[in-house]
């Protein structure tokens, strides 16, 4: 066999073991990625990997991320794998997107993810599509909660269309607003963890955050505001058309959708989701942002149930 070695000079016992991984855990992930030979004792890893190079660029984006105090486990060891392999910069590797009302910092994840970011400083208007758990959602509400933090924004507005997946409700009992939260708890979910949910609630009192139904947007102008759309694939023609020109001065909307989980009767009404990805591309100040299975940054079974699914 031909081996080749890496000498891991910068990294502690500590530091090995965390890289390694208890029994070697982590060890024997990076052997199925790579489908060749590891071995590891003391600081020397030796692979007979045909693919040597990015084998090597991956264990270099480990030892950084034990060097910023990460834990390396399965899920970063996923997703540095797929970045690499995907031919992806990884400069944004381990950068803070925000911390959360307790301090934990939450980083990218994904390029995808870091990439939503920086087109959010030159575009208006985006749209985030994709399957789930790409962090679709969480990071949209990232971005307009450091909006508002910033003072970019004076308000945030969530909002979704109220469609059931699959099944029916029925008639909910109480006020509107206990009749649509069931609907809306991704997006209470988030802001929850990102300011904490007494902070969420002075806000909502205050009618600086606003969580409503799509319903409810017509009419009205949205200026100096932030203004997340989700789950948009279940958005009519006219629904969708009526949101996006809420759209006022000094403000962002994201539109974020699964155009694989559509739960309206597409033989009576088409997605506007659809339709918007069919009319706007290439439209300045406009922004389309595809997530794909290899940006799943859930449990590894996800990625493959999502593909089977698809298939």
């Amino acid at each position: 066999m031909n081996y080749k070695e890496i000498i891991l000079e910068d990294l502690n016992q500590e530091e090995l073991i965390n890289l390694f991984g208890t029994k070697n855990k982590n060890i024997k992930i990076i052997k199925e990625l790579f489908n060749s030979e590891i071995i590891a004792r003391g600081n020397s890893l030796k692979t007979d990997s045909l693919d040597f190079e990015t084998f090597n660029d991956l264990i270099k984006y480990l030892c950084e991320s034990i060097k910023k105090g990460d834990l390396i486990d399965e899920t970063l060891i996923n997703q540095i794998y797929k970045n690499l392999k995907n031919n992806n910069e990884l400069n944004w590797q381990n950068k803070i997107a925000i911390h959360t009302s307790s301090g934990k910092p939450i980083k990218y994840k994904t390029y995808k993810q870091y990439l939503f970011n920086e087109s959010l400083k030159n575009n208006d208007l985006i749209f985030s599509i994709g399957p789930a758990g790409t962090g679709k959602t969480f990071f949209a509400v990232i971005e307009a909660v450091k909006a508002l933090k910033n003072g970019d924004v004076k308000k945030l507005i969530l909002t979704r269309p109220a469609v059931e997946a699959g099944e029916s409700l029925g008639f909910l009992p109480g006020d509107l607003k206990e009749k649509v939260d069931p609907y809306l708890m991704p997006l209470y979910d988030s802001l929850d963890e990102l300011l904490g949910h007494e902070q969420v609630e002075k806000l909502i009192e205050k009618n600086i955050i606003e969580v409503i139904p799509l319903a409810y947007m017509r009419g009205r102008t949205l200026n100096d505001a932030f203004v997340i759309l989700d789950e948009a694939q279940n958005t009519t023609r006219g629904q969708m058309l009526m949101f996006l020109t809420r759209l006022g001065y000094n403000s962002k909307m994201v539109v974020n959708g699964d155009l694989t989980q559509i739960d309206l009767n597409i033989k009576q009404q088409q997605s506007g989701l659809v339709e918007a990805c069919n009319k706007l591309k290439n439209i300045k100040k406009i922004e389309f942002i595809e997530f794909e299975n290899n940006d799943i940054v859930r449990n590894p079974l996800v990625e493959r149930i999502v593909e089977k699914f698809n298939k």
